[in-house]
């Protein structure tokens, strides 16, 4: 796994529909970008933006930030240590929840990866089959509250399941047999992994069995910054989309792009998982702009999460997103 800084000169332009000036007079305005995790297929679009020199095309001067923890990113951009963070919609909640001002301005991943995952020989293809199996997750509160959901949607006692934290070692609690299935791990990443190894796995998406769907992965910023500096991020955010788009048009080319910048990435394997995350870049009505979000969606996950408990403020769900950033919204 990547860890520490890779600090780059990205470029990208402003997608055309908005009608304004998407490049610097005066030189680049430098701007932060914290990764949610190390660099991925997730993250591709980046890199092909970085490739393309769209970035620069905007005035923009990006730099990337890894961070050495998932839960570092929205830490980082609560304390302005960053201008703008990758992180995830129930991470989102939950810090706004705590009263911190931020805001998801755009939509990477337009559905859940979160997904219940197991080898073929466990034979666990139901959430029903989770009776009496040892399912593994990264202690997350909300993961244990998707788990309980699950499991209530599939009228399973929840006694008869024993929920088990294994970390980050998702496939290696797989693969010993500590566990019959993981909650957390991705079907675009450790399913694929799997598959790879010839372990025949088996996939749950959320969004099948009783959680209400939600972006797994959206760009963040200070409410401050959407309020001051709309223009930066409007940029930022519209040239991150044709960086996407270029990723549709040539996946492979984006990949070679992807692992040139992070030489420690295999190819076959991150184009595979390119491959299968593509559609999700991109909204399911093709009217919507690139990063769309939808508000009734972010609604519906809000009060799951109020339900479970998760969150006590309504205030953290009501304008948890914004789509004024993408091209063609706003003013």
């Amino acid at each position: 796994m990547a860890a520490g800084v890779a600090v780059l000169a990205l470029a990208l332009s402003a997608c055309g529909e908005k009608k304004e000036s998407v490049t610097s007079s005066v030189g680049a305005q430098s701007m932060t970008l914290m990764l949610d995790w190390f660099p991925n297929a997730d993250h591709v679009g980046i890199y092909q933006a970085i490739a393309n020199g769209d970035f620069e095309k905007a005035g923009l001067d990006v730099h990337i930030q890894v961070p050495s923890d998932p839960a570092l990113p929205l830490k980082q951009l609560e304390a302005g240590k960053t201008d703008v963070a990758i992180s995830y919609e129930p991470e989102v909640m939950l810090a706004r929840n705590k009263g911190e001002p931020l805001v998801s301005v755009a939509a990477i991943v337009q559905v859940p990866l979160t997904s219940i995952v197991s080898v073929g020989s466990k034979h666990i293809r139901t959430a029903a089959q989770l009776r009496g199996k040892r399912v593994g997750d990264a202690g997350l509160a909300y993961q244990h509250a998707y788990l309980s959901t699950i499991l209530s949607h599939a009228h399973v006692p929840a006694g008869s399941v024993k929920e088990i934290n294994v970390g980050s070692n998702l496939v290696p609690a797989m693969l010993s047999g500590r566990v019959g299935a993981t909650l957390g791990a991705y079907w675009n990443y450790e399913a694929i992994k799997l598959q790879r190894m010839h372990k025949h796995p088996n996939v749950i998406r959320m969004d099948q069995v009783g959680i209400p769907t939600y972006d797994e992965l959206v760009v963040v910023a200070r409410k401050s910054t959407v309020v001051d500096h709309p223009d930066e991020l409007r940029r930022f955010v519209q040239a991150l989309g044709r960086g996407y788009a270029a990723v549709r048009s040539d996946p492979q080319a984006a990949v070679d792009n992807l692992v040139k910048a992070n030489p420690g990435l295999d190819p076959k394997f991150e184009l595979a998982s390119v491959r299968a995350t593509l559609p999700t870049f991109f909204s399911s009505d093709a009217s919507k702009p690139w990063g769309w979000m939808s508000a009734d969606q972010w609604n519906a996950f809000g009060q799951w999460m109020l339900d479970q408990h998760l969150i006590s403020n309504p205030n953290a769900v009501a304008d948890a997103s914004t789509n004024e950033l993408l091209a063609g919204q706003g003013l």
